[in-house]
């Protein structure tokens, strides 16, 4: 999680440096608009022809977040969350996915390029990307608490972190979310810092520390995986996650935006999400730069 937080950093600065980089289409409208022109039509329908005529759709991804994107055991495939939304947005666009592996921090700059048509990799909607990308949003996640199996500290929330051990990972936002619950407590929390969310779990497995916070669908996996922890409901500093296309390509967006209206539509979302056991980062409806798109 560490190393995503700064490549979202790098990649933020490097966006302005690709936005005259070539794209399959150089128009730009408002996402309402769009919607209110899809209206009557299916995602197949509303596919660019400059698309159309590859056969297929291009996403790039950034391996090693699980459940999200990662290598099927013992091969180079990827699967995960977003590997299989894209698969099903590609069918609902009459597309084969072609999903190509890359370092985060060249994702929005390989996108502006024309290297690929969307990005899908946990990538958080802000603003300053929407500088150069427009998000058709699919997932709502944030940092959820994770403590050892049966909750023998009887934890609930943020604020009964106070006074324990508790394990972050390094220039995570889950550590400062911790460090901001720390400034509240009238008796501080022992912050411990991990390399990483799995380093953190140790910490606990071995009690040195009670609890840790790890994005929640991360969290998820590791309990599913190991059924070693339980992790608490409530997610902190929750924010809409998206699929990126160049803003340039507002067909496209349009085309990806109503496949995902389908696929919530007809439960093809749900499904993958199930798959990973990830339901509850669903979001309710189709979003685009965090608003409905209607």
């Amino acid at each position: 999680m560490t190393k995503r937080l700064y490549s979202v950093i790098a990649a933020a600065l490097v966006v302005s440096a690709f936005a005259g980089g070539c794209g399959r289409s150089a128009s730009g409208t408002d996402a309402n608009t769009g919607a209110t022109a899809a209206a009557g039509k299916t995602a197949k329908d509303l596919v660019p022809e400059a698309v159309r005529k590859t056969g297929e759709l291009r996403m790039a991804t950034s391996e090693g977040y699980p459940p999200m994107e990662m290598y099927k055991k013992g091969t180079q495939e990827l699967i995960g969350v977003d590997p299989d939304l894209a698969a099903a947005i590609a069918a609902k666009l009459g597309l084969k996915v072609t999903v190509t592996n890359a370092a985060f921090d060249g994702l929005i700059p390989g996108l502006q390029a024309g290297r690929w048509d969307m990005v899908m990799s946990s990538m958080s909607d802000t603003e300053e990307r929407r500088a150069a990308v427009d998000f058709v949003d699919y997932f709502n996640a944030g940092g959820a608490i994770m403590v050892k199996k049966g909750n023998p500290e009887g934890i609930k929330t943020l604020e009964d972190l106070c006074g324990r051990v508790v394990v972050l990972a390094k220039g995570s936002s889950n550590l400062a979310i911790g460090q901001r619950q720390n400034d509240k407590c009238d008796k501080k929390m022992q912050i411990m810092q991990s390399e990483d969310a799995p380093t953190g779990l140790l910490s606990i497995d071995s009690g040195r520390a009670v609890a840790t916070i790890v994005d929640s669908p991360v969290a998820a996996m590791y309990a599913k995986d190991t059924g070693k922890y339980d992790v608490l409901p409530e997610q902190y500093d929750a924010g809409p996650w998206g699929i990126a296309i160049d803003r340039r390509n507002t067909a496209l967006r349009d085309a990806v935006a109503k496949a995902m209206q389908e696929l919530l539509a007809d439960g093809g979302y749900k499904a993958v999400l199930d798959k990973y056991g990830v339901a509850g980062n669903a979001v309710p409806e189709t979003m685009v730069n965090t608003k409905p798109w209607k």
